[in-house]
């Protein structure tokens, strides 16, 4: 049972009536799973990279009434997350005393240096957790060589890679992709509901990594179709925010149409997911298909365009309105924000 300050905590941050039972009873799962799992410090958990993804993944960890403990590379990063209840670490070796870790970073190199580098997680010499959550992007070598690397020192690895942003955590609609051991996964996955919606276990291994490459792989195409039709029906006369209405209330329409609408109609560069980073991904995918000889044409061809759009200087802001912008350019259209009111789905 959770202390009654942090139930208040809950109910501050909007956890209350049924989201404040499901969160309690997620709580209660999760510490008997871990219990079932072998955990005696089955309450603490630790958290590695609090970037645009990270804090906010954190942040419903430490509103759910968590025994958090979070490191980043930039303190004063971390530093807001002491007001939701979290704990700040100085230093990556003090979350090696908790029971599961979750990594939340950009590259293969960033995970490597934070769990297994001369300051990182494993460098103290003070144990080593049960296990570690790994959540960021990275490719199918890269997970099994930090899994050979943690079964060295006696900790188990869940690949959990995630599929939103934070506006999408925020929401409540995140939802994560999970391989390796199976007790591991039971014993994390009450961990995971309360970030977002849920999670889907695939198998053994490095199974969840392929998923999120090709989920985002698909990310990147789609995304370069809907920026090709959009143009397409502005330049023949049709507005923006009409097209994707249209669009939206159809069977073509998507969650992530939806979300999308509101950049393309008002052309909001904010940033939910770099050029750079998508960039990375459709090589991994790529990577994928020659791996396991599967021709990916379509998403050669938008891994061109995402790499003639970083070498235009088209790369400071988000990926999807850039990939717009750079079609209406190449289609002789000059675009302005239509500067309407349209949902993203996500309320």
């Amino acid at each position: 049972m959770l202390p009654a300050t942090q139930c208040g905590r809950q109910a501050r941050h909007g956890y209350c009536g049924a989201t404040l039972r499901f969160t309690l009873a997620s709580f209660s799962v999760a510490r008997k799973r871990a219990e079932g799992y072998g955990m005696t410090n089955d309450a603490t958990l630790g958290w590695i990279g609090t970037g645009r993804m990270g804090f906010e993944m954190a942040r419903r960890l430490a509103r759910a009434g968590c025994d958090l403990t979070v490191w980043n590379r930039t303190r004063a990063k971390a530093e807001p997350l002491a007001a939701d209840g979290a704990h700040i670490a100085a230093a990556l070796p003090q979350l090696a005393a908790c029971g599961i870790v979750f990594c939340m970073v950009s590259t293969w190199d960033d995970v490597k240096e934070v769990i297994a580098g001369p300051q990182g997680l494993l460098s103290g010499g003070r144990g080593a957790p049960r296990m570690v959550v790994e959540c960021s992007s990275i490719s199918l070598e890269g997970s099994a060589e930090l899994r050979a690397l943690l079964a060295a020192r006696g900790i188990e690895l869940l690949a959990a890679p995630v599929s939103g942003n934070a506006k999408v955590i925020k929401a409540g609609k995140l939802t994560f992709v999970a391989s390796g051991p199976r007790a591991a996964y039971d014993a994390a996955a009450p961990y995971l509901a309360l970030m977002g919606q849920g999670s889907s276990y695939v198998g053994e291994g490095e199974l969840a990594r392929i998923v999120k490459i090709c989920h985002n792989v698909m990310l990147g195409v789609v995304t370069q179709c809907l920026a090709e039709i959009t143009v397409l029906a502005q330049k023949a006369g049709v507005p923006r925010h009409a097209f994707l209405e249209f669009l939206n209330r159809s069977v073509m329409g998507s969650s992530f149409t939806r979300y999308k609408t509101p950049a393309f109609v008002n052309l909001d560069f904010h940033v939910t997911f770099t050029p750079q980073l998508l960039r990375k991904d459709l090589d991994l995918g790529l990577e994928a298909g020659r791996r396991f000889e599967v021709p990916m044409p379509l998403a050669a061809l938008t891994r061109d365009l995402v790499q003639a759009m970083i070498v235009s200087g088209l790369s400071e802001r988000d990926f999807a309105t850039l990939l717009l912008l750079q079609q209406a350019r190449n289609s002789g259209l000059a675009l302005q924000p239509e500067n309407r009111p349209v949902g993203d789905g996500l309320a």
